[in-house]
């Protein structure tokens, strides 16, 4: 499978470059407010994955070929190691580059989400998006309440919406997200990351209502990030970058000063 070349921003010029990655359905935009944080210590760097915002649409996705998106934008950069921080999908294709290439990751960022499978959970999302009629909406808000019964969730329905934009030569309404190349490529995503184990130092960042990683995760956790440790933010739930951004924000910037040259460049 051949790398993408992924869209990017960067949000600073001095220090040791982060790279943050999304999660599903999410994009670089997800990363606006914790990139800005970092930016005044470190070079910040948000990325869309494939499929995903900006990024170009392919037909497969698994975490080996994400994870070589990554590397491949790295190398276009000339970045030769970088701190790395994902979160849901985006922490699973930040550990797969760990365990495919341990050289160029300094350390790792995992927010939550464990390194196994999971069942599938999102299909009548996907589902609501296929069967909606976008061309038979005008607005955003006629978009919503179009999708108010099939996706009741509130913040999970207006996290959807943030993948919706106006086709540049209709005018009409269009996903983003290249819908189709997720749908087939669902169980690849629900797949674990493999490779052999990255001992670097590795965070892995709990919401504390969360239960994507729980206690059993330990030993799998252990075999393959033996150099890990867990902080849990309290009161949040899937999202804690965006529930509690200044926790969030304190336990990243001290991880990642405590790297002794953390402030060289790349």
């Amino acid at each position: 499978m051949a790398e993408v070349q992924l869209s990017f921003r960067r949000y600073g010029s001095t220090g040791h470059t982060v790279l943050l990655l999304h999660g599903l359905f999410g994009s670089a935009k997800n990363w606006h407010t914790q990139a800005s944080a970092l930016a005044g210590d470190f070079s910040a760097c948000t990325v869309d994955l494939r499929n995903h915002g900006a990024s170009p649409h392919c037909a497969h996705m698994d975490y080996p070929g994400m994870a070589a998106d990554v590397l491949a934008l790295m190398d276009r950069l000339g970045i030769e190691q970088t701190f790395l921080l994902g979160h849901s999908m985006g922490g699973k294709v930040a550990m797969q580059t760990a365990l495919q290439a341990a050289a160029r990751v300094r350390r790792l960022i995992v927010v939550d989400i464990a390194p196994r499978a999971y069942p599938r959970h999102h299909d009548e999302v996907l589902e609501a998006m296929q069967a909606l009629d976008l061309s038979a909406h005008r607005t955003r808000q006629a978009v919503d309440a179009a999708l108010r019964d099939s996706i009741p969730d509130e913040r999970v329905r207006q996290f959807i919406l943030t993948n919706l934009v106006r086709d540049s030569e209709s005018g009409a309404f269009v996903w983003q997200l290249h819908l189709p190349g997720i749908v087939d490529n669902y169980d690849h995503l629900s797949a674990a990351p493999t490779g052999a184990p990255y001992d670097g130092p590795t965070l892995f960042i709990k919401g504390g209502a969360s239960d994507y990683i729980q206690a059993t995760d330990r030993d799998t956790i252990d075999a393959l990030f033996p150099a890990a440790h867990a902080k849990v933010i309290v009161n949040a739930g899937h999202w804690p970058h965006a529930e509690k951004p200044q926790a969030f924000q304190k336990l990243v910037g001290d991880f990642l000063r405590a790297d002794a040259d953390a402030r060289e460049p790349r």
